[in-house]
């Protein structure tokens, strides 16, 4: 994935400008960046041109700044980037600062629980740090139209409330439908990912 220069030059100043700038680096380590790529990749040929994406736990921002920037898939209309650590916002809006000021980026701080939310694509790469009663609250907030695309892993430390030993596993945990699942395997843990819709129709 190429990444040019003005969206390099903003990735550089949100980790200037970072409170914890080694915390905001954690977000380029190679698993972070390999499963994002993977899951623009594999999004690719399940979406329209212009559709409009929300990213819940989205951190500081560099999954919006990759789709924004994938010169494979579509041109996206507008990406709203939801974390409840209220520090992440900031940095989010920064990394997407040229989408920002063209009115296509919006950072929110906000529990995903509590969210409702109208966009084309939701994506919920944070599965596993949030119980599974958490999830299913999370999930009647979902419209039954929109694309869900949800991440977890197996990789076992603190603030990893809910992880699955098998992409059955997470399946299982999703309980949606699902149009298609994968596995990619990293360094440290493997990561899940299932593309589908809610599991009941309106």
């Amino acid at each position: 994935m190429l990444i040019d220069t003005d969206h390099l030059h903003f990735w550089i100043q949100a980790i200037r400008q970072s409170p914890d700038p080694m915390r905001t680096m954690d977000a380029f380590w190679q698993g972070q960046l390999s499963s994002k790529e993977w899951l623009i990749s594999s999004l690719n040929c399940w979406i329209d041109d212009f559709v409009t994406v929300d990213i819940h736990g989205g951190w500081v921002g560099v999954l919006a700044s990759l789709l924004f920037q994938s010169e494979t898939g579509p041109s996206y209309k507008h990406i709203r980037s939801v974390d409840i650590d209220p520090t992440c916002e900031p940095i989010a809006t920064m990394m997407n600062k040229k989408e920002e000021i063209s009115g296509r980026f919006r950072a929110v701080t906000a529990d995903m629980c509590n969210i409702r939310s109208d966009a084309n694509v939701i994506i919920n790469t944070s599965c596993e740090h949030i119980t599974q009663n958490q999830f299913d609250l999370w999930k009647t907030g979902m419209p039954y139209n929109s694309l869900l695309v949800l991440q977890s892993n197996n990789y076992d430390i603190p603030e990893h409330v809910r992880t699955a030993s098998s992409l059955e596993e997470f399946k299982n945990q999703c309980n949606i439908n699902v149009s298609w699942a994968g596995e990619l395997k990293l360094p440290l843990y493997t990561r899940y990912m299932v593309i589908g819709k809610n599991n009941e129709s309106k």
